[in-house]
């Protein structure tokens, strides 16, 4: 299978290294520059791997075409590659945000000819394999939309949902993963006043906040279970979470996670 990512930025670098990684693709990357390109093909110089400045050399022969492009390129992008896609072969993915797959349609429209197409959101977190990636496909039922599960499974955790609820996944995860980096400078902070060193508080907290998550992820786990088995009556715990109530903390999480996909 060959794969072409058009924009080797964080995102598309990032997927171009999972994917290079595993040796099972055939892979072309291209880049307006080439710093990053040449960074890439001294990483992994096999010769199944290409790297380009030219968008439509890299889809020639393409069974997926990956746009890590910014929303405002996608129209430009799409315009210089869409006479040499193949469209009864090729899935085509977007990575960028907020664009919508009847806006996709529009950019991609030849004659009567559509695509299958997926829109892909990641977070950051893909770069080591930890990303919570949500998809969403058109005319890309069974193998297809199965092919681009298996491709960003390489990099984390994978949820195929309605388009619907694209900017609420957004909201939850992409723009979460910002909120954990908050929690967890907020408690480094509190844990330098108390006397720790900002990298042992760190790492500390970085600990204590990968123990959470496993225990939540076992089958059957809810928080507050978890939160039971430590609120012992009277004890540090129970004070410390009633101090974050008493300071708005639940509802400042569900109004940050609300607040983006409001109209």
């Amino acid at each position: 299978m060959k794969v072409a990512i058009i924009g080797a930025g964080n995102m598309g670098g990032a997927i171009a290294r999972a994917l290079a990684a595993t040796g099972e693709y055939k892979i072309a990357l291209s880049n307006p520059t080439l710093p990053k390109l040449e960074a890439f093909k001294a990483e992994f110089p096999d010769e199944y791997i290409t790297v380009t400045t030219d968008n439509v050399e890299a889809v020639i022969d393409a069974d997926v075409v990956i746009l890590a492009v910014k929303p405002w390129l996608l129209g430009e992008v799409l315009e210089q590659v869409k006479p040499r896609l193949v469209y009864r072969r090729n899935i085509i993915v977007s990575l960028a945000g907020g664009v919508s797959l009847d806006t996709l349609d529009d950019m991609l429209v030849r004659g009567d000819e559509l695509p299958a197409v997926c829109r892909v959101i990641p977070d950051t977190a893909l770069s080591i394999g930890k990303s919570m990636t949500f998809i969403s496909g058109r005319r890309a039922a069974g193998e297809a939309i199965a092919t681009v599960e298996s491709l960003f499974r390489r990099m984390g955790e994978v949820a195929v949902i309605e388009e619907r609820l694209m900017d609420a996944a957004t909201a939850l995860s992409s723009c979460g993963i910002a909120y954990v980096y908050k929690f967890i400078q907020a408690c480094v902070q509190a844990g330098v006043e108390m006397g720790f060193r900002p990298a042992d508080a760190l790492r500390y907290v970085c600990a204590t906040v990968d123990g959470a998550a496993a225990m939540l992820s076992l089958p059957g786990a809810s928080p507050q279970p978890e939160i039971d088995k430590v609120t012992t009556p009277g004890g540090m715990t129970i004070k410390g979470i009633n101090a974050l109530e008493h300071n708005g903390f639940t509802s400042a999480v569900i109004n940050a996670i609300l607040t983006p996909v409001k109209k």
